[in-house]
């Protein structure tokens, strides 16, 4: 597991914030308070997230005003993701129109593993660590 999740933290193609904007998102409509806590407290002020666009990645819809264009549509697909394990076409080309192809294939590789590794915190009842971000009530 370590060898993927390190190579999409260390060499993937999306940008840094992108990528941060996709864990949170997925992890936090996974309901994995560890991993997203994890994220938040570590990488989240690293790449730039402010702490209203972190809050927003749990309690936000896309068009939250914390986020740009280029964000409302990468969260937009990855909640199309969560919910129906595709995306529609209309969130495919709002994507399309920001990123190449090759993070457009990353970001959906990004968004399972994610997905995997919160069922696996989920499922084995990670507790979340004492410096981790607090999960936010929505």
């Amino acid at each position: 597991m370590r060898v993927l999740g390190a190579g999409l933290l260390a060499h993937g193609e999306l940008p840094a914030l992108d990528r941060e904007i996709v864990i949170a998102r997925v992890t936090a409509r996974c309901g994995c308070r560890y991993e997203w806590g994890v994220h938040a407290a570590v990488f989240a002020p690293v790449v730039g997230l402010t702490p209203e666009q972190v809050e927003a990645t749990v309690s936000g819809d896309p068009a939250h005003p914390a986020w740009s264009v280029r964000h409302r549509a990468l969260i937009a697909a990855v909640d199309e993701l969560h919910d129906t394990a595709t995306v529609s076409g209309d969130a495919w080309a709002a994507l399309a129109g920001h990123y190449p192809e090759k993070q457009l294939l990353e970001l959906l590789v990004l968004a399972g593993w994610y997905r995997t590794i919160a069922y696996v915190a989920n499922g084995i009842g990670l507790e979340e660590e004492s410096w981790a971000a607090p999960y936010p009530d929505r």
